[in-house]
């Protein structure tokens, strides 16, 4: 019974990590990465749909994203999504291909994206918080209850299992913002 419940607070921890990851790969840089047009999404047809499923993406050198959408007749479309976006992007169609240049970060706009780092860091500290919080109450209630077996000593052992787990979860979610923050602030 604890064992479960410290397994599924690991497995949201996990995934409370990973979408930090995701969150901050979406973060421009100075440097051309596909994970900046993640969040961007075409009117296919009347359908709202991933760039990345209606184009081919490319990045030809660091300074540069080219999109080609596999029907050229949504060439606007594309170029309309990407400005709707709201990325700081300017991308121009040369009617067979969207070319979206990257254009260097001013040292203001690295501030900005530094502060947003630490905001997005911090929304997953809170959240592993939440998740430790949940886990330590389950274990205190599996311990009251007169039906399970739970001792004092077991529920305690758990409680420090997910303590440690919490430490750990944290320390990643501080490692990847660290690096992010690296990242921006090196060009």
């Amino acid at each position: 019974m604890l064992d479960d419940v410290i397994k599924r607070a690991r497995e949201r921890m996990e995934q409370t990590v990973d979408s930090v990851r995701r969150d901050l790969a979406s973060l421009r840089t100075g440097r051309a990465s596909l994970a900046i047009l993640d969040g961007v999404m075409v009117d296919y047809y009347g359908q709202s749909t991933p760039l990345n499923q209606t184009c081919k993406l490319a990045i030809p050198d660091p300074g540069l994203i080219v999109a080609q959408p596999f029907d050229p007749s949504i060439l606007g479309d594309v170029e309309r999504a990407i400005l709707a976006a709201d990325l700081g992007l300017n991308p121009s169609n040369d009617g067979k291909v969207v070319r979206i240049p990257i254009p260097p970060l001013t040292e203001e706009r690295r501030k900005q994206l530094v502060k947003r780092v630490g905001q997005i860091a911090e929304e997953g500290r809170t959240a592993v918080r939440h998740i430790r919080r949940d886990a330590n109450d389950e274990i205190r209630t599996l311990e009251k209850d007169d039906d399970s077996a739970v001792s004092e000593d077991d529920a305690r052992r758990s409680l420090d299992r997910v303590q440690k787990l919490t430490d750990e979860f944290v320390a990643k979610v501080d490692e990847l913002a660290k690096a992010k923050e690296k990242e921006l602030m090196e060009f």
